[in-house]
This record gives structure tokens, C-alpha cells and sequence, in this order.
């Protein structure tokens, strides 16, 4: 009989021991269920994710955890039903507290049976929303480092092809600037030389987009007031739109100042209100605004401008979402676009030290938001742009035969002596035993010195010497940071002038 007695008494202690184990857990909502799915018991646990006390739960169906729409299509009661087929049900999904808001949940509900017959259902809840939004936040990351190792990749290989067209564009539009001496009194070859610089400005500026998707176009960063870039080239942003689409503004009148390329934010500006354009077949609104944004989320962190083009159009499928700003990807039918529109704005918008991002909704329109760093100079103000003859030695630093060629020939059109050298030691030399009045030097060379390292070094041994630096496009440009100006190849004698006229006497 005392054997029997201990027993029971060790079954006792036993259930007393694991109830007073199971209702201590607070991580863990831990508690039973009839088969109806009514419950009949209740944990701390239970109590501290889901907000309930046992006198509140005990007694009313688990139903109640569940979203309106999970209970609409008959959820809890499918999860009992699988849990007693299966032997176990498992998810994770939205659940609601007392107080109405929700958590993401991780569940697991077993049946338990007694002599063969269902007598209930074990059921524990965990409460899994941080877990989830650092899983959701590590996915993203790991998307937009895919997505950004994707665009350096196909950067690398439109950078480079750029690269060698832009120096075969130079010699091209180059000495069209030559032969049009010969051609006055020719109307023939005239219309010749016309279709040929006309092909040339269009691949120029088609391979300008190329490198500024590459994130390697040569660029000059100044503090640009908005509302006037926008007043300056009105009319062409107009005749983008066309007649059958009005054309909004609401530029805040305390807008900070951007910090960007000016040639570039026109072209970004004009190739998204272009793409707004013809989202929107049957006419529309487009809407240029601006906002002040403060953010502190590395690397984006401090004071922004954030530029919204929205149109009230078609909207952008979801699975084309991801590749709009791949070059060359387009939706149009052909020779209605090249793909590279919206390449450039992303390069651009990159390459200025900011971000691009786009929110669209398929029958309501598109907002693209381009969001640039606050410029703190005072903003430039525009140049007459006259081409101006000139005088005096310049001494031109080119490895290129060709380009050289080319350069020779416009610098003497404008009035100018020319001795070139291939190299930056070479020009060093140059320098040390002939005088010159300044110096017009590619960047990218051979040797152990490019462009922008001869002209730190003339800055030290020559402080006083004007320098003019050209490129395609170039890694080091980015270095420059307003030390020196640089000129765009392909160039023309107008912005060759110009750019001489400009530099420091």
C-alpha cells in the first residue's frame, strides 16, 4: 500500500514539477486546446506576448489569434485538421494581441491522444517579428549588394567601350571642325559634313549615357539652384512632354541647393520626364517637385535634395521593376528608345553621391525619386559661352597620335602654338627647359604619371601655370573635387575655347 502511495505521490510531484516548468516560460506561449480548438490552459508566456490573462482566455476558441482574413477562409480550423491527419502542424505567420496590433509567429500545434481517442491539442507560440524583420533587412542587403555587384559588372564592360568610342568620336568631330574650311563654297559636301557631325553628336551623347551609368564619366560637381536649372531649360522639358501632357511644378521656394553636374542633372531630368511622357499614351500630368530630406542611414547620411518626377500613366509591371535601370533594356517598340534613359539617370544619381528609387502602381502612375547631396557653395551662375580666340604657347599632353592630331588642329584654329608631347614625364622635361603659357593634358596616359598627378606636381614646381585637364571618362577624374577643370571629349572648339578662357591668368 505504501508503494502504491509513493507512487502516486512521485505522479504528483512529477505534473506539479512540469505545470509549474510550462506556466514559468515567458518566451514560449505554451497551452492546450480541446478539439474544438477551445482553450483550457494558459501560460505566462501566453499572457505576456498575446496580452491575455487566464481569466480572459480561458474558455474561448484560439480562433481568436488569427487575422480576420485567416479566419474568413477557414484557417485555424485547417490547421487542427492537419495537425490531427499529419500528426503536427508547423508555420509561420501573422497573428493578433489583445490590443489588436500583430506579431509574426512561429507555431507549432501536436495533437495529443489518450487510449486511441483525440483528447486535445498542444500548442506553442513564439513570438518571431524581430527575428524576421533582421532576416527581411539581411535579405535586402544581400539583394542590393547582388544588384550592385550586377551594375558594376556590366558598368566595367560599358565603361570600357565607351571609353575607346569617345576617343574615336573626338578624332571624328575633330576634324570635321577642319575640313569645314574647305567645304564653304561646296553645298554637297556641306549636306556631307552636316549628316556626319549630326551622327556624331548622337553617338556622343549616347555614349555619354553609357558612361554615366558606368559611374566613369568625367564630371564637375557644383552647387546648382534647382528652381532655376528648371526655368533655364523649361522650354526643352515642354517640347519633352509634347502637347497631350502637362507639365507640374512644385519646387518648395526653400529648397536647398544640390550638389551635382549640371549637364548631367539636365539630361537626367529631361530622359525621366521623356520616360514619364510616353507611360502615358493617352495624355497626363507630369509633376517635378522638391523636398529637403535629412538622412542618417550610412552611406547616405546628412542633407539631401530629393527630386520627384511622377506621372499619373500606366505604371510599371512588378517583374519589370528590377530592370529598368540595365542598359539597354527597354519596353518600347523598336526605334522608339535605346534602353539607356533611365541607365543614366541611375549612374548619375550614383555617381553624384546620392540614390535613385521608384514607386509605381500599375494603372495609377510612376513616382522616380532622385535624391542628391546639398550643395554648400554659393550656386554657379551661367557664361556667355562665346568662343574666344586666344594667343600664346600651349603645350599639349596626348599619347594619342590621332587625338593629338585633332587637338593640334583646333588649339591652332583658335590661335594658339602647339608643342605635344606623349607623355607626362616628357612634358616635365618640356617644361624645365621651354616656357609655356599653359598646359592642356589628357588624364589617362601611360607611364608612371597620369593626367591629374603631373598636374599636383606643375602645381608645385610652376603654382602659377593655368592646366586644363580632358578626359573620356575616368576613375582618378573623381579625385579632382574642383582642383582643376576638366573638358569632355569629345569636344568641340566652342567648349575648347571656352574652357581656356576660363582658366586662372
Amino acid at each position: 500500500m505504501s508503494e502504491k502511495f509513493s507512487q502516486q505521490r512521485d505522479l504528483f510531484e512529477s505534473e506539479r514539477s512540469f505545470r509549474l516548468l510550462v506556466e514559468g516560460v515567458a518566451d514560449y506561449a505554451l497551452y492546450m486546446l480541446d478539439p474544438r480548438g477551445v482553450i483550457t490552459s494558459w501560460n505566462v508566456g501566453g499572457e505576456r506576448i498575446k496580452g491575455y490573462s487566464p481569466e480572459e482566455i480561458l474558455g474561448q476558441h484560439f480562433s481568436r489569434f488569427y487575422t480576420e482574413t485567416d479566419r474568413a477562409n477557414g484557417k485555424p480550423a485547417r490547421a487542427l485538421g492537419i495537425a490531427r491527419e499529419k500528426g503536427r502542424y508547423e508555420e509561420e505567420g501573422w497573428r493578433v494581441r489583445k490590443d489588436g496590433t500583430f506579431f509574426w509567429a512561429s507555431v507549432v500545434i501536436d495533437p495529443i491522444y489518450e487510449g486511441g481517442a483525440l483528447i486535445g491539442f498542444a500548442k506553442i507560440t513564439r513570438d518571431i517579428t524581430e527575428r524576421r524583420n533582421s532576416q527581411l533587412k539581411l535579405e535586402a542587403m544581400q539583394k542590393q549588394l547582388a544588384e550592385s555587384q550586377k551594375f558594376d559588372a556590366l558598368g566595367q564592360l560599358t565603361g570600357g567601350v565607351a571609353h575607346d568610342f569617345n576617343n574615336l568620336l573626338m578624332i571624328i568631330s575633330g576634324s570635321l571642325h577642319i575640313l569645314k574650311k574647305s567645304a564653304a563654297d561646296d553645298p554637297k559636301l556641306e549636306r556631307a559634313m552636316s549628316a556626319i557631325e549630326t551622327a556624331t553628336k548622337r553617338g556622343a551623347a549616347l555614349t555619354n549615357q553609357l558612361l554615366t551609368f558606368a559611374r566613369r564619366q568625367s564630371v564637375n560637381p557644383q552647387a546648382i539652384n534647382f528652381a532655376e536649372r528648371v526655368a533655364a531649360i523649361r522650354e526643352v522639358l515642354d517640347a519633352g512632354v509634347g502637347s497631350s501632357v502637362r507639365l507640374d511644378f512644385d519646387i518648395g521656394s526653400d529648397a536647398w541647393p544640390i550638389k551635382a553636374d549640371v549637364s548631367e542633372l539636365e539630361t537626367a531630368l529631361l530622359n525621366l520626364v521623356i520616360n514619364a511622357r510616353d507611360a502615358m499614351p493617352d495624355g497626363g500630368t507630369v509633376t517635378i517637385g522638391t523636398r529637403n530630406v535629412v538622412l542618417n542611414e550610412p552611406p547616405l547620411a546628412g542633407d539631401f535634395v530629393a527630386i520627384d518626377v511622377t506621372d499619373t500613366g500606366l505604371g510599371i509591371p512588378s517583374d519589370v521593376l528590377d530592370k529598368i535601370f540595365e542598359p539597354f533594356f527597354t519596353t518600347k517598340p523598336i526605334g522608339k528608345g535605346t534602353g539607356l534613359g533611365l541607365s543614366q539617370v541611375h549612374g548619375f544619381a550614383h555617381q553624384a553621391g546620392g540614390t535613385i528609387t521608384v514607386a509605381s502602381e500599375l494603372g495609377k502612375g510612376t513616382t522616380f525619386t532622385i535624391i542628391l547631396p546639398r550643395g554648400t557653395d554659393a550656386p554657379s551662375r551661367e557664361t556667355s559661352g562665346t568662343p574666344l580666340r586666344g594667343s600664346g604657347t600651349v603645350l599639349l599632353v596626348e599619347d594619342n597620335p590621332d587625338v593629338a592630331l585633332v587637338s593640334i588642329g583646333l588649339l591652332e584654329q583658335l590661335g594658339y602654338q602647339v608643342r605635344r608631347v606623349a607623355d607626362a614625364e616628357a612634358a616635365l622635361r618640356e617644361i624645365e627647359s621651354n616656357g609655356v603659357d599653359f598646359v592642356f593634358s589628357d588624364i589617362v596616359m601611360p607611364g608612371k604619371m597620369d593626367g591629374l598627378s603631373l598636374a599636383h606636381r606643375l602645381r608645385q614646381i610652376r603654382p602659377g601655370l593655368p592646366i586644363l585637364l580632358a578626359t573620356g571618362y575616368s576613375e582618378v577624374a573623381a579625385g579632382v573635387r574642383g582642383d582643376f577643370p576638366i573638358l569632355r571629349k569629345p569636344y568641340e572648339i566652342h567648349e575648347l575655347s571656352e574652357a581656356i578662357a576660363k582658366l586662372p591668368r
